[in-house]
């Protein structure tokens, strides 16, 4: 007959539960996983299945009783862990989407805004399409397999225990937040660039000609030029959105600080 202590059903129940946790708060927040175009039991499918395949190899849990106040702590902080890991690459979409509101805002498209189901809200359009550029670059190169690697990697970067994260985990993201605007000027940098030289000779033919209607030939040469030099640049975005994705990897493994 099998006999099985409560010790042994706590720690087979810590070597899953506390990984799950920082597991669904990944899937919960991180781009892609998180779209609402992917139900929510399918997520919790992905979830599980992640956390089987992993829990056998991850380091050795803490003797705690997940049913015990430290245990309960030990959950609110792999929670918080998942969620800062997942918002961290959030933020590297966030550029992404910046770069797009920024040439839209350039080509006068900054008004043509369509509701986005998946993010419930109006997007404009240029920055949409950049976002899911983005995001199909993110899985022709096989970044949701990154994803798991990640977390594989993240429990050994960040091992589970009762010691709180630092001050210096939060103030990683908001460092984070601040590459966010470098980032997204870099990628729309070509098209403002362009259109920043369009402007300044419609700015001299007007001087030149001041019968001319600027306004009339204005819009259609910026909207124009904006989408030629657009359609240029997209065969150079892999590199730099390739170089911001690694980016975000590393910062959700580096995500822990003292």
């Amino acid at each position: 007959m099998i006999s099985l202590t409560s010790a042994q059903l706590d720690a087979w129940i810590a070597a899953f539960i506390f990984p799950l946790t920082r597991i669904l708060a990944v899937i919960a927040t991180a781009p892609f996983w998180s779209s609402t175009a992917i139900p929510r039991r399918m997520r919790l499918v992905l979830g599980l299945a992640i956390a089987v395949g992993l829990a056998p190899m991850l380091p050795a849990m803490p003797a705690v009783s997940p049913f015990s106040s430290q245990g309960v702590w030990i959950l609110v902080q792999q929670l918080l862990i998942g969620i800062g890991m997942g918002f961290a690459m959030r933020i590297v979409y966030s550029a992404v989407d910046m770069a797009g509101e920024f040439i839209g805002l350039q080509m006068g498209l900054g008004f043509a805004t369509f509701y986005d189901p998946t993010n419930s809200s109006q997007t404009p359009v240029v920055a949409e399409f950049m976002n899911l550029l983005a995001l199909l670059l993110f899985l022709a190169i096989n970044g949701h397999l990154f994803y798991v690697a990640t977390l594989a990697q993240s429990f050994t970067a960040i091992p589970v225990s009762t010691t709180p994260l630092g001050n210096g985990s939060w103030l990683t993201l908001a460092e984070l937040g601040s590459r966010m605007f470098a980032a997204g000027l870099l990628l729309a940098l070509p098209v403002i660039v362009a259109l920043m030289i369009t402007n300044l000779a419609l700015a001299v033919l007007s001087r030149a000609a001041p019968q001319l209607n600027i306004f009339a030939i204005g819009f259609p040469l910026t909207l124009i030029g904006g989408f030629i030099v657009l359609a240029m640049s997209l065969d150079y975005l892999a590199t730099p959105l390739q170089a911001l994705f690694e980016e975000g990897l590393s910062a959700m493994l580096g995500f822990a600080r003292p």
